[in-house]
């Protein structure tokens, strides 16, 4: 009963608190995310009224099965994304893009917080220092669907940035394994090769054949049917599949094997639109089906910020110079590797500012990490900015997307008619 109520709060919640968001010309997800918060242990929720809010962080991640079935959903859409058609004139640029920007960020961290050790030792280790750089590698796809989803933003900023997030995730996978290992081995004394760099690149391997295999059965199974209902039905259920697949874990000879949730259901759908003739029919029904879906997911990773981090300073100092540097290195990544791939200069300008969200992927990354010396603090500064730019990150990249002019200002046209 409680969890339910629960649910229905957050959905009828977050809806509500679109309205006046609007006003204000913010993106739904912000809504989203500030009706988390209120609906949190650390407003509502501590109250302490059962099923009104959520009264501890336990609670939260009691549903975290909703937050990775949307994912799964995500990460099926953005593959949607990478057709032949847009490999061929953009497959170059997303790639260099997506490649140079996450390793613009990780060496920037990484040098600003190994000056911040050398200048302060007892605030942050090298070992910390280097992780984070990893993990600053990594951009949130969520926010950046919803914002372009909510707006009908179109145009080559917005296709090339699509590609981007989704090929993020495999850049930070590799980096993050790489630094872990690396700062594990400064603690340890000892270099385990295998950890550094065969576990990274067998994970992206075997999360792209599954996706492949997953994708290939879904086309396969879909020609069985032909009512609309139907084949939506069957979507639904190898997102869920591959979702449910993608969190299996094993080992064969002493080498940990796991997948990216992300990268199988990205492939999933990626494989499917390019061998399917009537795809983009079936991903508009199920883009439509998985809107309240993704509501939840907003508002329950919104319950999941800890505002406990805000009490320790050094936390604070870390997170500021993680979030500035960061965020510098995002821009000038994407700035730089956009000017040598030949993007125009709209797409140069604005791209690196898109990519500035964090959420979901940077905190199980700080998870991994939390069994560092000094991994709370890895864990509290990746809180921190999540924090931030899941609240701000939103309203940046709608403000980039309308400089670029991939979106029309509302009032003035019908954004939903104009871009359609």
């Amino acid at each position: 009963m409680e969890i339910l109520i629960s649910l229905s709060a957050a959905l009828i919640g977050g809806l509500l608190l679109s309205r006046p968001a609007k006003r204000l010309k913010l993106p739904a997800v912000t809504a989203y995310l500030v009706a988390g918060l209120l609906l949190g242990p650390f407003c509502i929720g501590a109250l302490g009224v059962n099923g009104v809010g959520f009264s501890s962080l336990e609670a939260v991640e009691r549903l975290n099965i909703i937050s990775q079935v949307a994912l799964g959903f995500i990460a099926f859409t953005i593959g949607n994304e990478f057709r032949m058609s847009q490999l061929k004139t953009m497959g170059r640029q997303a790639i260099t893009v997506g490649i140079l920007q996450a390793v613009a960020a990780t060496v920037l961290v990484d040098l600003a917080l190994v000056l911040l050790h050398l200048l302060r030792p007892g605030i942050i280790s090298v070992s910390s220092a280097i992780t984070l750089g990893a993990i600053a590698a990594a951009t949130a796809p969520a926010a950046t669907l919803m914002v372009v989803r909510q707006y009908k933003a179109n145009g080559p900023m917005t296709k090339l940035l699509l590609m981007v997030v989704a090929i993020d995730d495999a850049v930070g996978l590799v980096l993050f394994s790489a630094s872990f290992g690396v700062a594990m081995a400064l603690e340890s004394g000892t270099v385990n090769a295998v950890t550094v760099l065969v576990e990274p690149v067998l994970e992206i391997a075997l999360s792209l054949v599954l996706g492949a295999a997953a994708g290939l059965a879904l086309y396969w199974v879909e020609q069985f049917f032909h009512s609309r209902s139907k084949r939506l039905s069957i979507s639904i259920g190898f997102v869920l599949l591959t979702a449910g697949l993608s969190m299996v874990e094993f080992e064969i000879g002493g080498v940990r094997c796991g997948f990216s949730l992300l990268l199988v259901c990205m492939m999933t759908g990626t494989l499917f639109c390019n061998i399917c003739d009537f795809s983009e029919e079936l991903m508009a029904r199920v883009d439509s089906w998985t809107a309240p879906l993704f509501v939840l997911f907003f508002v329950l990773s919104g319950a999941e910020l800890d505002l406990s981090v805000l009490r320790n300073p050094s936390v604070l100092l870390i997170g500021v110079i993680y979030i500035f540097v960061r965020s510098l290195g995002k821009y000038a990544g994407a700035y730089g590797s956009c000017a040598l791939t030949g993007c125009g200069d709209n797409i140069k300008k604005y791209l690196g500012v898109t990519l500035l969200p964090q959420a979901g992927v940077a905190l199980g990354m700080a998870i991994t990490a939390e069994s560092l010396a000094d991994g709370a603090v890895v864990r509290s500064v990746v809180l921190f900015s999540v924090l931030v730019y899941e609240l701000v990150g939103p309203a940046l990249t709608k403000r980039a997307l309308l400089a670029a002019g991939e979106i029309h200002p509302q009032g003035q046209t019908s954004a939903r008619k104009k871009n359609a």
